[in-house]
């Protein structure tokens, strides 16, 4: 008896194997045809292709477990199974897959689910110059080669009082472009309590080492002064560098020094201030305030060389790395080789101009991540209730509760009014039922928190809540059979 694959079992084979004819099989063309799996495959989003590679890996399974000692199989058993087996196999390969889902997390710029809804609009907004051929690196007006992202540095330098600007395609390339560009064989002072790791593995010591530039660290994980940074500099020091804490944040006995405080010292010793903020919007500055958000203006205005962060963060984009500062700076880098690796593509700059653009015109709430921020928690109430009054309807157990979610995307401690409905199904734990929302086509990311189930809809775009409606319901009609 072969060793038992886990693989298969999971599709549906039992432990012992079966004892069957191997011409009983089903040809592969005879499931391709077969009713039921091509249903399943258009409810999935998924093609006959998918049905083929499923059905073959099957097939393949169940040869490999034949036995003489199984319990014996008669031919439409046999295909019951193997369908079975196949339908498994298909689901699995659709929760792979990149799709939709509705985020009913309370976290708005959800790292794990895509950071930032772009949606229809601004979608509809790019599509012409995706469609087709674009002016991406030619001037219509004298007929010659043009420079790409010309349109965004301004609008950059518009919204942020920056000199220059420059666009990669993340914020990690960014930092890696300036310090690789302007600080390699040098030394970069950096505070200990700011030599962080974010998601993914992204390292602040093991970028600096990749880029060449040499680390000195400086100050204690929670306390560091300007006495520190002054003790160490010397004729190799090519800047000071301030990175954000990302997704932590340090409270008690803590201090920290800023950029208005270090711009004198970095003056006096002709060096670079590089700060790393991560995440930061550019709707007006007021506004920003008033969401407890990060701006690149302060920090320009306060004396930093160059500022960088990400444009799928708060900023409420598609990926990229923006970079801010003086022009002589931003030239540099863009005349670095490592700027044509770093370079962003048509479809990120059709995007990122056309986000701008709104933000220019006082049009914020055109972003998504925008409008979900600026939300009155009164109308997530009344949306919570209405939903919460349907699920009612249809015999569900249910309660609104005022809760907080978070803005995400890098920006720790920042948390906002929010409203939830709290599901209970009969029968079923609330991680049972998270389980089966997940599963669900649009799958639906909920939380489980004291024992319950909470859909928070801060991060639910209204459009959605229709199919949430559909998704919950069809989830409890599925724990009821």
């Amino acid at each position: 008896m072969p060793a038992q694959n886990p693989f298969c079992y999971n599709l549906g084979v039992a432990e012992g194997g079966y004892n069957f004819q191997l011409r009983d099989l089903p040809s592969v063309k005879s499931l391709l045809d077969d009713e039921a799996l091509c249903k399943l495959a258009d409810e999935l989003g998924l093609t006959s292709a998918d049905i083929k590679r499923s059905a073959e890996a099957v097939l393949n399974i169940f040869r490999g477990d034949r036995t003489d000692d199984g319990e014996p199989l008669s031919e439409p058993n046999l295909r019951e199974l193997v369908v079975d087996a196949i339908a498994g196999s298909m689901r699995h390969m659709a929760m792979r897959k990149l799709q939709p889902v509705i985020n009913a997390t309370g976290i708005i710029v959800h790292t794990n689910l895509g950071r930032s809804p772009l949606g229809e609009r601004l979608l509809d907004a790019v599509r012409p110059a995706l469609m087709g051929y674009s002016n991406l690196e030619y001037e219509l007006e004298t007929g010659r080669r043009g420079k790409r992202g010309a349109e965004i540095e301004r609008l950059l330098c518009a919204l942020s009082g920056a000199e220059g600007a420059l666009l990669v395609n993340n914020n990690s390339g960014a930092v890696f472009l300036i310090l690789h560009t302007l600080c390699a064989g040098r030394e970069v002072v950096i505070s200990r309590g700011e030599l962080v790791q974010i998601g993914g593995g992204f390292r602040i010591p093991e970028i600096l080492a990749e880029s060449g530039a040499i680390l000195r660290e400086v100050g204690t994980t929670n306390q560091t002064f300007l006495a520190d940074y002054e003790r160490v500099l010397n004729e190799n020091t090519a800047a000071i560098m301030k990175a954000h804490q990302s997704n932590f944040e340090m409270v008690g006995f803590v201090a920290e020094t800023t950029v208005e405080e270090l711009e004198p010292l970095v003056s006096a010793n002709q060096i670079l201030l590089i700060e790393d903020i991560g995440a930061a919007t550019l709707m007006p500055e007021t506004e920003a305030n008033k969401l407890d958000l990060p701006h690149p203006a302060p920090s320009l205005r306060a004396g930093a060389d160059l500022v960088s962060f990400s444009a799928d963060k708060v900023l409420g984009l598609t990926q990229g790395g923006i970079i801010l500062g003086r022009r002589k700076l931003t030239e540099r880098l863009r005349k670095s080789p490592l700027y044509r690796v770093l370079r962003p593509d048509k479809s990120l700059l059709s995007v990122i101009e056309a986000g701008l653009s709104w933000l220019a015109a006082g049009d914020a709430d055109a972003i998504p991540v925008n409008a979900l921020l600026r939300t009155e928690p009164d109308d997530l109430k009344n949306r919570a209730f209405v939903l919460a009054r349907k699920l009612r309807k249809a015999g569900l157990s249910v309660e609104v509760i005022e809760t907080e979610a978070e803005v995400g995307g890098g920006v720790a401690g920042r948390r906002v009014a929010s409203y939830a409905v709290a599901v209970s199904a009969e029968g079923s734990s609330p991680e049972d039922t998270a389980r089966a929302l997940r599963q669900h086509r649009p799958a639906v990311l909920a939380i489980v928190r004291e024992d319950r189930l909470l859909l928070d809809l801060r991060a639910v775009l209204p459009v959605q809540d229709g199919a949430l409606l559909k998704a919950v319901l069809a989830t409890a009609r599925a724990s009821d059979s």
